[in-house]
């Protein structure tokens, strides 16, 4: 199988990634999600540097935004602020060069969990207000499936699709990924149920209980069946491993797939 755009995405977030960006095309990859976490968060001193890879290079990029402590869900009204606050910050940072970006949906807090409408409701008006915030930069708001965790929106289908019906923003997708939905083990109900609205692929592999981004084809996915289901996508697939090198073993196993 080739796949005519393979992005990559790393969890390493304490390495130098612009160093490693420029090799990607050399073992195949089209593109590159930038992770708002760690070295890879996009600031005023290394922003050149995603410059001088749009310029230089023919990769694809997306971002992906913060996660690690970030909750949209959040009922605390002055720390939920700088939470957008900050996907705000990184959204306006990479807006000359992309046009795609992936968010986690929020979770309960222990307050929250004490009124989970509440801060569903709250997570739905963040979600909102930040795909309005990236409209202006045309940029489309992928919210993303979650994985076997306690009390975080988005681990099924039905939830999902009510979700992005609910948030109703003209530039709001969805990112579909299928490590996640193998550790709630509704990878096949994902596909049937939101196919057409998949914006974005996220592809990585584990064992059905854990979502530990192993590199495919080592762990209990049947990517054979996944990749058939979704032979009419057209979007980007992204590997989200750990390394480079699980990258390219990630590309050996789509290829001889």
């Amino acid at each position: 199988m080739q796949l005519q755009r393979i992005s990559y995405s790393s969890r390493s977030v304490v390495e130098d990634p612009f160093k490693w960006a420029y090799t990607l095309e050399d073992y195949g990859y089209t593109g590159w999600e930038i992770v708002q976490e760690g070295s890879q968060c996009l600031n005023s001193k290394n922003i050149q540097n995603l410059k001088n890879i749009s310029e230089t290079t023919g990769l694809e990029l997306t971002l992906h935004l913060p996660f690690s402590d970030m909750n949209l869900a959040g009922l605390n009204d002055s720390i939920r602020a700088e939470v957008i606050r900050q996907m705000k910050h990184h959204l306006t940072l990479a807006s000359n060069y992309v046009n795609l970006a992936v968010i986690h949906p929020g979770y309960l807090s222990p307050y929250g969990a004490q009124v989970p409408q509440e801060a569903y409701f709250t997570n739905l008006a963040s979600l909102r207000e930040i795909c309005d915030f990236a409209a202006d930069f045309g940029i489309l708001v992928a919210v993303e499936n979650m994985p076997d965790l306690p009390k975080i929106f988005g681990k099924y289908p039905e939830e999902m699709l009510e979700m992005l019906e609910s948030i109703g923003s003209h530039n709001v997708g969805f990112t579909f990924d299928v490590g996640h939905a193998n550790t709630v083990g509704v990878i096949d109900e994902f596909l049937d149920l939101l196919t057409k609205k998949i914006s974005h692929v996220h592809i990585h592999d584990n064992m059905g209980k854990k979502d530990e981004h192993l590199p495919l084809g080592k762990g209990t996915i049947d990517w054979k069946r996944v990749m058939e289901k979704l032979s009419d996508y057209k979007g980007i697939f992204v590997t989200e491993v750990n390394s480079v090198e699980e990258g390219i073993e990630s590309l050996e196993f789509l290829r001889n797939l």
